[in-house]
């Protein structure tokens, strides 16, 4: 079975992920994602495309009982390292891909910072997939009844007005191909390159509709600074509340 694309780059950057400026903002983003989604200890989420669970142990500190579930069996044993470290009995963490994702319903799903969908993207040969669409009603149907869909996607107003020289976008997919250099824990650099799926305002509402979900809103925002923001041109991500009734 081909690997993903993203799984080497996860080996390689290991610890040296939640070095990134983008992941600094996790506790405001659970902070708004906790009232959006109506969240009170107790309640079951699930984490799709959790990377090293930075998210879910939030979540799980909070008294929140989460299941991450990532590609990367090298991110899920860091997730699982420092769930054992603190002692978060809520949080667990499983290795499976988003695309056959099959964990049961839970009282909200989550899936950010392109995490388990809009890196899904990419080169067959590099275990890359144009089923987002696929990979979408999966995440829905992990929704029990009542429960919610929070999922962010980076936006394709902000990749085309910003768009650098050394970038591509396909139109035709609205995949962003870069090739990025990146360090890991040791200081040591190598190029990797990245496909990210870009998405509109638009395309968000279909998928959940099309998934069976109401959509509550599309809010635009930005690593760590999650709120209820209308979109602009300007805003890095897109972030899409959907609720199963």
């Amino acid at each position: 079975m081909t690997r993903h694309w993203f799984e080497p780059l996860a080996e390689f950057l290991g610890p040296a992920y939640l070095r990134n400026a983008f992941t600094m903002g996790t506790a405001q983003e659970v902070d708004f994602l906790m009232d959006a989604l109506g969240l009170q200890p107790g309640a079951r989420v699930l984490d799709a495309g959790c990377g090293p669970g930075r998210h879910a142990l939030e979540l799980a500190r909070r008294g929140i009982t989460v299941l991450g579930v990532d590609i990367s069996a090298e991110f899920i044993e860091l997730a699982r390292s420092a769930a054992a470290a603190e002692g978060l009995t809520g949080a667990a963490f499983e290795v499976a891909d988003v695309r056959a994702l099959d964990a049961g319903t839970f009282d909200a799903v989550i899936c950010l910072c392109q995490g388990g969908f809009g890196l899904l993207g990419g080169p067959a040969a590099q275990g890359g997939t144009t089923g987002d669409e696929s990979a979408f009603d999966r995440l829905a149907a992990s929704v029990a009844p009542g429960g919610f869909l929070a999922l962010s996607a980076f936006s394709s107003y902000f990749a085309l007005r910003f768009l650098e020289a050394a970038e591509e976008f396909d139109p035709a997919t609205g995949v962003l191909h870069e090739t990025a250099t990146l360090r890991d824990e040791r200081g040591a650099e190598a190029p990797f390159d990245l496909w990210t799926t870009c998405f509109t305002e638009r395309e968000l509402r279909l998928l959940a509709g099309g998934a069976g979900l109401a959509v509550e809103a599309v809010y635009g925002v930005s690593p760590g600074r999650y709120g209820a923001h209308r979109v602009t041109l300007e805003d890095h991500e897109l972030l899409l509340i959907a609720r199963r009734w």
